[in-house]
């Protein structure tokens, strides 16, 4: 096991310079001057040239990859280029609201995938099968940023019965920040008001992000479930006469939630990594006091802005 234990570790050093590596060559493939970007088009040439000798973009590419690495080792990750702070305390202003979205979204992938796809393999070929197929389909196949702007249009623009945007209301006050999510800070805290309006915000963009690994959970745990079902000690247990209940919860249903953990587990980190595909429509408009804006996709976007935010994000945009 120690054995086992070191090799992976090894093999998880070399992904991350393999990782680290391939990162560092395709930002430099991209047809864009970071310095450029940094001061404007209104810079001069010598100031493009300062910044990128301060940057040290001046170098050859094999000591600008060791000076990135160097940082990276020291826990340096720079300073962003639209918020002009440093990345890691963006990162702790932001992160918490995406691992709180995250949160709620597996559960609602947990509570409504496990039961469907149960359902699904015991009623095999039957209406709730072919219902829950259609559902599946759907869910892989339906994009999400459509899907936010749906929803938006249904719940907010004609039903009036759930927020568009932002984590709160702008007349409610924040939670005192303990971990920087809102709903668990609202509980530490005993906000009771910032906890039933972060509630309300939060159902949009957790059902939109919940929506295809929902399809694919139901469709994981149906082929799971119907695999147990078919195996020997299952038609043994029906044989002893045991209840059909007890032989599904208890004996088929644990043994098909190994793939479904894997998947969850495999789902929570997708979801957490949607920072680095996250794009900005706001830049600029949040400061460090209202450090409200999470790291999640662009699609997600639709229904979960900043509360500083005065209007809706535009899809797509940067």
């Amino acid at each position: 096991m120690t054995i086992f234990l070191v090799r992976r570790l090894a093999f998880l050093i070399v992904v991350v310079i393999g990782v680290s590596l391939l990162t560092f060559v395709i930002s430099h493939l991209v047809p864009a001057d970071p310095a450029r970007l940094l001061l404007g088009r209104t810079a001069t040439a010598e100031q493009v040239a300062a910044v990128r000798q301060n940057l040290g973009l001046d170098q050859p590419l094999p000591v600008q990859y060791l000076i990135y690495m160097g940082h990276l080792l020291h826990g340096d990750f720079g300073q962003s280029i639209s918020s002009h702070r440093s990345v890691v305390d963006d990162f702790g202003d932001y992160f918490p609201a995406t691992v709180e979205l995250t949160i709620y979204a597996l559960a609602i992938c947990v509570l409504v995938g496990l039961p469907l796809g149960v359902i699904s393999a015991l009623a095999r070929d039957r209406w709730p099968d072919q219902l829950t197929r259609v559902f599946s389909i759907a869910g892989v196949a339906l994009p999400l940023f459509w899907l936010g702007l749906v929803l938006q249009v249904i719940f907010y623009g004609r039903l009036r019965l759930l927020p568009p945007t932002q984590r709160l209301d702008l007349f409610v006050t924040p939670p005192h920040r303990i971990t920087g999510m809102y709903t668990l800070d609202s509980l530490l805290t005993a906000n009771w008001t910032a906890l039933g309006n972060s509630l309300k915000h939060i159902i949009l963009p957790a059902v939109t992000l919940a929506f295809a690994s929902l399809a694919t959970m139901t469709r994981v745990t149906r082929a799971s479930m119907l695999e147990a079902l078919g195996q020997d000690y299952i038609r043994t247990a029906h044989a002893k006469g045991l209840p059909r209940r007890l032989v599904v919860y208890r004996h088929a249903l644990r043994n098909a939630l190994i793939p479904t953990t894997t998947l969850m587990g495999l789902r929570w980190a997708t979801s957490l990594a949607a920072p680095f595909w996250w794009r900005s429509s706001s830049r600029g408009r949040a400061s460090a006091s209202t450090p409200s804006r999470p790291f999640v996709p662009s699609t997600m976007r639709l229904s979960w802005a900043s509360p500083s935010s005065s209007r809706w994000p535009i899809p797509g945009s940067t």
